[in-house]
This record gives C-alpha cells, sequence and structure tokens, in this order.
C-alpha cells in the first residue's frame, strides 16, 4: 500500500522516520521499477533544529521545498556530486524533513547493477543516503515531487513509499545523527533510526544478496 498523505502530515517528525524504517522505497524512472527496504533514517526538525538546513526559519532556493506540505520529496546535492533524498513532512510552512541513510535492494536488482557499474550487489550496497539514490535513480531535479498517489492528478508516480508490513519493531535501533557536529547539542539528539541490515532475511527475502 502506498502511504498517503496522512502519514506525511504527522507532526512529530521524529515519529515518522522511526515509523519509516522496514517501509519500501520505490522509484520507476525511465520505466524501470526499482525498490528497497528502508533501514536507516534521520529526523531534521527544521526551524528549531540546528543541523536542519532551515534552522532559525531560513528560506533558500535550495530548501524553499522544505516548506511545502508534508508528501513531497525533498532532494539536494551535497558536494556536488550526491543527491540526497528526504521526505518532507508536517503542514505547509514548517520544514521539518527525514533523510533516507539507508536501504536494502529489494526489487529491480538488475537496474540497479546498471546503474552503479557493477556485476553483484551486497546487503550493504544502498547503506548511506548517497547510495540510496544511486541505486534507485533519484536525482536532485526531482526535488518537490510528490510522494503520494493522490496528488500526480493522474501522470505516472516516480518516488513513492509502500507499507508491506516487513518490520518487527524491536529492531529499531536510535542513536545520535550522523556529520552534523556543527550542530552543537542538536547534534546529540536521538534522531537517527536504523536496522542491523544482518537482520534483513528476517524482515524480507534478502539471502541472495552477499
Amino acid at each position: 500500500m502506498v502511504l498517503d498523505r496522512d502519514f506525511y502530515l504527522n507532526p512529530d517528525v521524529v515519529g515518522v522516520a522511526r515509523n519509516l524504517i522496514g517501509k519500501v522505497l520505490a522509484t520507476e524512472i525511465d520505466g524501470s521499477l526499482t525498490t528497497g527496504i528502508i533501514v536507516e533514517t534521520e529526523a531534521y526538525g527544521g526551524a528549531n533544529d540546528k543541523a536542519s538546513h532551515a534552522w532559525g526559519g531560513k528560506i533558500t532556493p535550495r530548501n524553499r521545498i522544505m516548506y511545502m506540505q508534508g508528501g513531497v520529496a525533498y532532494v539536494y546535492l551535497c558536494y556536488g556530486i550526491h543527491s540526497l533524498f528526504n521526505v518532507v513532512t508536517n503542514a505547509e510552512g514548517i520544514p521539518h524533513a527525514v533523510l533516507i541513510r539507508g536501504i536494502v535492494p529489494l526489487d529491480g536488482l538488475q537496474w540497479m547493477l546498471k546503474r552503479i557499474g557493477n556485476q553483484s550487489l551486497t546487503r550493504n550496497a544502498g547503506i548511506g543516503p548517497g547510495r540510496v539514490s544511486r541505486l534507485l535513480g533519484i536525482h536532485y531535479s526531482h526535488s518537490g515531487i510528490p510522494l503520494t498517489d493522490s496528488e500526480v492528478a493522474g501522470s505516472e508516480m516516480k518516488i513513492w513509499i509502500e507499507d508491506r508490513n516487513l518490520l518487527i519493531e524491536n529492531e529499531i535501533q536510535v542513536t545520535k545523527r550522523i556529520g552534523v557536529d556543527y550542530a552543537g547539542d542538536d547534534a546529540l539528539l536521538p534522531y537517527r533510526f536504523l536496522i542491523d541490515i544482518k537482520k534483513a532475511p528476517k524482515i524480507g527475502a534478502f539471502n541472495f544478496l552477499q
């Protein structure tokens, strides 16, 4: 089932980040369907979060998408190389977002292999936000597109998230976020959620991965 608008309108961005663990991130780009189970996320609390692009309520050409109503993609370019995929949450004007930091490949493996130029995939091939986007064909030009089928108005969806009931709640670990030491005390917030990818076969059919 594709997640609907209500899921993204939740005012608790930390809760959304946790609830996205075990969901399936899907793309259909250039006619190629690819999916992966979300195994790592980070929450960003907008104007009140020093680690957020919207800290202090600032609005820039890059982060303006964060101020849209929840349920759209926020994809930004990192180091001029990597497209990093985020989910915008909460009501319009509140710049909450969840960074998808890791997936385990699920469907469309042949397309993933073509995108990364490899002959095989491992369980950790999608660990790291840049790797997520590369495997799934997500580009920073996709920033702002809707993630819910009710918003596409007849055109084909490019990116969406599904609930396939794949996760046991007690497998989720909670830690501080990565690479945000500049955020002071906010860098210590328990806003990162993940599961051990070695346990992936228990929540899906990944035994074919190395």
